[in-house]
């Protein structure tokens, strides 16, 4: 019997188990495939944070 049908006959017996297979497989391959991509890709300038008074002071709500 070929592999492609007894997979055949696996998804027809175990429909959840063929999914679940299934689900794991795109769980596994996307970390391992799409991350490097977005690593990959230059990211924009890094905003400098804003000074520590002028978040304390939005918050308190005073102003300077």
């Amino acid at each position: 019997m070929a592999v492609m049908e007894k997979l055949k006959i696996f998804v027809v017996k175990e429909p959840v188990v063929a999914a679940s297979c299934l689900i794991a497989g795109f769980g596994l391959f996307l970390p391992a495939v799409v991350r490097p991509i977005l690593d990959s890709w230059q990211t924009a300038e890094q905003v400098p944070p804003p000074l520590l008074n002028d978040v304390v002071a939005g918050v308190t709500g005073k102003k300077k």
